[in-house]
């Protein structure tokens, strides 16, 4: 393609680093697009005439069906899918293929090709999400007043109901939905027409081409056009948070499968067995799911450091940015289909939590609420008393419902046997009916909320 400037071909050293077609073949269904667009603007302005625009037109056509079918001619030789589609469309319509490249260049081609795969990755995520979201609440629902274990420092803290644990997470993922929303926002703009850096001397139609292709608008300077990659940053920066949380809830998922907390089933879908030990049934799933977020954050640094020294405009570095970026949202989108699956899948052991969420003196805060909210004692009293109860309790071996009035009173003269009824696990979820509290009625409208946001 540049056999005017050089006499001989690249050693084969050369060829072997600077050919991409073996992973950016991904991008064909976006750079097909990108050509169908800016052969109809280049008719539209005059640049070139009907009939080869029609003759493009049906070549790229062609093309899209070999692609469909498995049988186009993916070649090295011509190193990335751009050149691939150009000499393929030669082939098939002639010498009318040569002048698609009017106006553009590679550079401003694989800013939009790849800006588009993005675009369309966050697309698929965010439905991914909401997906998950609709597994999470529809698992919540049946569940809202099901008493459970909260914890700080993964030690009982409180009791909550394991409809609200899981709606935790359905804010969790909403956020990440929104932040791939925002990326998109912002990644809306074609660079398509900014050519090789400068912008093009013939009279194209950029508004034209970034209609077409479904964006806001074009960018708005040629330099930034070809050298950006901040929407393929922010959108990995999306994903690594989502994998974070989709780490931290397939953490409790191993935890809470265990004998030693039994809060939950899985289904032989998703555990494995031992080669050795005939007994195990391993929760390899959430496990996997788990050591995604290493995959995603790596990606995200690795193309971090790509991006973080390099003067403007387009430098060859650059032909990095998308190994990484299509391994991170290939592992993400699988990850959030395992999470859906095994959140649809796990069945919840109620009386194994109802058990555990009264042990660990889990409603000592419950006891000194009551002293403050009955007999008016100052919290910090309140709290004195409440951890010498607790104390009390521990040296007779007992938890704090079964902690005898007179115990109590030896405390606090004061305290009557109403006490009583705030020591339960139940009785201290339904007393949390500050909004977005665990009290069973609270989780119901969040329930429901998110069910007319999801729906």
């Amino acid at each position: 393609m540049w056999g005017g400037r050089f006499s001989a071909k690249p050693a084969e050293l050369m060829q072997a680093i600077n050919v991409s077609i073996g992973f950016d073949r991904r991008l064909a269904a976006q750079d097909l697009a990108g050509s169908r667009a800016h052969a109809a603007m280049l008719l539209k302005a005059g640049v070139i005439s009907s009939d080869d625009e029609a003759a493009i037109q049906r070549g790229l056509i062609a093309i899209d069906a070999e692609i469909a079918a498995g049988t186009f001619p993916f070649r090295d030789e011509f190193e990335d899918i751009h050149m691939n589609v150009e000499a393929r469309l030669r082939e098939l319509i002639g010498p009318a293929a040569g002048r698609l490249h009017t106006a553009r260049s590679r550079n401003d081609q694989v800013a939009l090709d790849f800006r588009l795969w993005v675009r369309d990755a966050c697309d698929r995520t965010g439905a991914q999400i909401q997906a998950l979201q609709r597994a999470l609440v529809a698992k919540a629902e049946p569940h809202a007043d099901a008493v459970m274990p909260g914890f700080t420092h993964l030690q009982p803290a409180q009791p909550v109901t394991f409809g609200h644990h899981l709606m935790a997470y359905v804010e969790m993922f909403g956020r990440d939905a929104g932040r791939f929303a925002d990326a998109r926002t912002r990644m809306n703009e074609s660079p398509l027409g900014a050519a090789a850096l400068a912008g093009s001397p013939f009279p194209i139609d950029r508004d034209h081409t970034a209609k077409a292709l479904g964006f806001d608008r074009p960018t708005g300077n040629s330099l930034d056009s070809v050298a950006d990659r901040d929407f393929a940053l922010e959108a990995l920066a999306a994903a690594t948070i989502c994998a974070v949380h989709l780490s931290r809830l397939a953490e409790e998922i191993v935890i809470w499968v265990t004998p030693q907390f039994g809060f939950i089933r899985l289904s032989d879908a998703f555990t494995t067995g031992s080669s050795i030990m005939p007994q195990k049934k391993n929760p390899d799933a959430a496990e996997l799911v788990r050591a995604k977020v290493g995959r995603l954050l790596g990606s995200f640094t690795q193309l971090t450091v790509v991006m973080k020294g390099l003067p403007l405009t387009y430098s060859k570095d650059m032909q990095e940015d998308k190994v990484p970026t299509f391994e991170a949202f290939d592992a993400l989108e699988l990850s959030l289909a395992a999470m859906a699956g095994m959140v649809a899948d796990m069945q919840p052991i109620v009386e194994n939590m109802a058990k555990a969420a009264g042990a660990g003196y889990s409603t000592a805060t419950d006891l000194a609420d009551w002293l403050v909210r009955e007999l008016g004692l100052a919290f910090r009293d309140a709290h004195h008393i409440t951890g010498a109860a607790v104390k009390r309790a521990e040296q007779l071996g007992c938890d704090l419902p079964a902690l005898p009035l007179s115990e109590l009173r030896a405390l606090e003269p004061n305290i009557t046997e109403g006490i009583y009824k705030v020591l339960t696990p139940e009785a201290s979820v339904a007393s949390r009916m500050s909004y977005g509290g665990t009290a069973p009625a609270q989780v119901r409208a969040q329930i429901k909320r998110w069910k007319d946001i999801l729906a």
